[in-house]
């Protein structure tokens, strides 16, 4: 049977008998991997009772009925489990903590955003890190206050990546 490249969802093959079956189950596929919503993230162990539409984030060394499927999504449908294996570019949303995961070079990043720019109706926020800023120094007149203020900042922002130390 041939089947999707990236979920391995079955395809309809000419002359096929029972051509529903062969459907249904590229449906349950495209039900977990199409903007998945996960219960769990990285277990490794299959609820005793699971419900159907259940859905998990699988970790290194899964268990039971999970066995063999390591980082993959695993749905729980009408016929049992079914995986799909992680792949670049996969990304769930976590429901237990509010944030999206994503697999990515081999492992799942939880919460991780990744993008070239920040913007709030139509200002950009954040950008790309910008160059370093030295602390105030010298000067006529020296205000401790300012200073301070100002280096405070400026050691903010190199924490929080905007610009470089």
């Amino acid at each position: 049977m041939t089947q999707s490249a990236r979920f391995r969802a079955p395809f309809i093959q000419a002359a096929q008998v029972d051509k529903s079956t062969t459907h249904n189950e590229a449906l349950a596929v495209l039900d977990i991997a199409a903007s998945a919503a996960v219960d769990g993230f990285l277990v490794d162990m299959p609820p005793v009772t699971p419900s159907i539409g259940d859905c998990y984030i699988l970790g290194a060394s899964p268990t039971g009925a999970w066995s063999g499927h390591a980082f993959a999504l695993a749905g729980y449908t009408a016929g049992g489990w079914r995986f799909i294996a992680a792949i670049d570019g996969l990304s769930a949303f976590d429901k237990t903590s509010g944030q999206s995961a994503v697999f990515t070079e081999g492992a799942w990043e939880l919460g991780h955003v990744r993008a070239a720019k920040v913007s709030i109706g139509g200002n950009q926020i954040v950008g790309p890190q910008q160059a370093s800023v030295s602390n105030p120094s010298g000067g006529a007149t020296v205000d401790a206050e300012a200073r301070a203020a100002i280096t405070a900042i400026l050691t903010r922002m190199r924490q929080h990546g905007l610009i470089a130390s």
